[in-house]
C-alpha cells in the first residue's frame, strides 16, 4: 500500500498555485452546482474568483453541516502536559531556543488539572506536549494515559510523530485520536521554519497519518499553520491529503483544523495574510468538498468570529483553553505556547452555542450523536445575518 508521499511527489506547488489563481466564476458556479465535488472543484471554491459567492457557499455549507451533524457542536479542552521541546521552530513559543521556564506535569499535577477540567464538564480532552522524545515520549505517555483516560470519554493527543507500533500501543491505553499538522506542505518553506530537532524531517511528519491509520486510530487530525506560506496552496495540499486518506483508510475518521499564526514568544509575522472572510471561505470550501469531515476551530480565533463560524461548517471547538502546563489548576502560570483570543469560560461558550440554536456536546460527536440529536428540536436557525 502506497503512502501519501508518493501522491505528494506527483504534485507541483507552483502549478497548483497558478491553477487556483486562474479559476473563473464559471469554475466556481460549476463547483457550486455539484452534489459531489473533486479537488478541481475545491480549487475553485478557495480561489479569489469564489469570494463574491461567499453567501451561497455559506448557505450550502450550513445545510450540509446540519444534514450530517445535526444541530450540535462538540466541545473539547486542551490539556498541556509539558512545554519541553527539542525542536527549534520559528513560530512556536515552546521552541527550544526560547528562554522560557520549562515544565512537565507529574502525576499529582495532572490529577489537579483533571479535577479543574472536569469541574467545567468537559468529557473530551486533547493532550498536548512539546516534542521531546526522551523526557516526554512513550515512557511518559505510558504513565499518563492510564491516569487520564478513566476521567474522559474521548482522549486525543497532539505530540511528536511516533512509529506505527507506538500508536498501536497508545490505542490499547485508551487513545482515540491524534492531531498531527504538517505546518506547511512547501518543503523549502518548511525547512526555513524548522531549524533543529527531529521535526526537521519533512517526510516523516508527512507520512504520520498513514502510520496512524495503519495502527487503527479512530480519528486523525490534519491541517496547515495558516500564514507560513500561501494559504490557498497549502489548503489544497491539506484537501489532497484528506482525499487520499479518506479513500485509502476509510475506517478512520478525519478532522481539519484552521490555526492562524498567533503571537507567541519569539514569534514571526505571517508570510500570507488571511482575512476573516477568507477563513470563512476556506471553512465552507472544506465542508462542500467533504461533507463528512469534522471541522475544528480553536481559541486562537476571537469570540465574535467563532460564534459566526459555528453555523457555517464548524463541528467542534475548544473552550476555556490554557496553553501552558498546569494552567487550569494554577491560572497564574506563564508558560504558554501561544496567546489565545477567545478567553470566555466554558459556560459562556456553551451559552453562545445555544444562542445559535445548537446543542453543546461535551463528548466526541460520533459516539453520542444519536442521543444528542434526540434532545434537539431539529429546527434550523436562519443564517442570513451570520453570513452577511
Amino acid at each position: 500500500m502506497m503512502s501519501f508521499i508518493e501522491r505528494f511527489n506527483q504534485l507541483d506547488w507552483d502549478d497548483i498555485k497558478l491553477s487556483v489563481q486562474s479559476k473563473t466564476r464559471v469554475d466556481v458556479e460549476r463547483a457550486l452546482s455539484k452534489s459531489v465535488r473533486n479537488l478541481a472543484d475545491f480549487q475553485a471554491l478557495i480561489s479569489p474568483a469564489a469570494e463574491p459567492y461567499l453567501e451561497q457557499m455559506a448557505q450550502l455549507s450550513y445545510a450540509a453541516t446540519r444534514q450530517r451533524f445535526g444541530h450540535t457542536m462538540s466541545l473539547y479542552v486542551p490539556l498541556y502536559l509539558s512545554n519541553l521541546c527539542s525542536n527549534a521552530c520559528t513560530y512556536c513559543g515552546f521552541s527550544m531556543e526560547n528562554r522560557i521556564k520549562r515544565k512537565t506535569l507529574n502525576e499529582q499535577e495532572v490529577t489537579q488539572e483533571i479535577a479543574a477540567i472536569k469541574s467545567m464538564r468537559f468529557d473530551s480532552v486533547l493532550l498536548v506536549t512539546g516534542e521531546h522524545e526522551t523526557k516526554v515520549g512513550m515512557h511518559y505517555f505510558r504513565q499518563m494515559l492510564p491516569l487520564i483516560k478513566p476521567h474522559f470519554h474521548y482522549l486525543a493527543m497532539e505530540v511528536q510523530p511516533l512509529e506505527q507500533q507506538d500508536y498501536a500501543e497508545l490505542k490499547t491505553l485508551g487513545l482515540d485520536a491524534v492531531m498531527v499538522y504538517q505546518e506547511t506542505y512547501h518543503p523549502s518553506t518548511y525547512a526555513e521554519h524548522h531549524l533543529r530537532g527531529k521535526k526537521m524531517d519533512f517526510e516523516f511528519r508527512l507520512t504520520t497519518p498513514d502510520r496512524l491509520a495503519k495502527a487503527g486510530m479512530d480519528k486523525i487530525g490534519l491541517g496547515a499553520l495558516i500564514g507560513l506560506e500561501d494559504w490557498r496552496t497549502d489548503a489544497f495540499y491539506v484537501a489532497a491529503h484528506l482525499d487520499y486518506l479518506e479513500k485509502t483508510y476509510w475506517k478512520s475518521r478525519y478532522s481539519i483544523s484552521f490555526p492562524r499564526l498567533r503571537p507567541c514568544t519569539g514569534g514571526l509575522q505571517p508570510k500570507s495574510i488571511m482575512s476573516d472572510k477568507q477563513l470563512i471561505q476556506l471553512i465552507c470550501a472544506f465542508r462542500l468538498f467533504s461533507p463528512q469531515v469534522e471541522l475544528s476551530l480553536s481559541t486562537r480565533e476571537s469570540a465574535k468570529f467563532r460564534d459566526h463560524a459555528a453555523l457555517l461548517g464548524i463541528t467542534s471547538m475548544s473552550a476555556a483553553s490554557k496553553t501552558q502546563p498546569g494552567g487550569y489548576a494554577d491560572p497564574k502560570v506563564e508558560l504558554e505556547q501561544f496567546a489565545i483570543s477567545d478567553e470566555r469560560s466554558a459556560v459562556e461558550v456553551e451559552s453562545a452555542i445555544k444562542a445559535n440554536g445548537l446543542a453543546a456536546v461535551w463528548h466526541d460527536w460520533h459516539e453520542v450523536y444519536s442521543g444528542v440529536s434526540r434532545e434537539t428540536n431539529g429546527s434550523a436557525s436562519s443564517i442570513s445575518s451570520s453570513s452577511s
